[in-house]
């Protein structure tokens, strides 16, 4: 599945920044996740045209250092699991 997967945010979530809290938030229904690290960086990469290599090369890219191709796949089906994502 993670190889041909092309995720992207469930109809009923958003992506927005808070610009008075500065922070990133997922908005769903009755509920507000504010994201941590790198956590919104990844999911806007989540449009539905990007798979889970795409988004791991292209992370890889901008962080070279970070074990990016173990931990974004991982972070990626937690939120799935959540629902967050389709």
């Amino acid at each position: 599945m993670l190889s041909t997967w092309q995720p992207s945010l469930a109809r009923h979530v958003r992506l927005r920044h808070d610009p008075v809290r500065d922070a990133d938030l997922l908005l769903l229904p009755e509920r507000v996740v504010v994201l941590r690290g790198s956590a919104a960086e990844i999911l806007r990469l989540c449009d539905g045209k990007h798979t889970i290599e795409a988004i791991v090369a292209e992370l890889a890219h901008g962080h070279p250092n970070a074990p990016v191709d173990h931990e974004v796949p991982a972070f990626l089906e937690r939120v799935h699991i959540q629902g967050w994502l389709t």
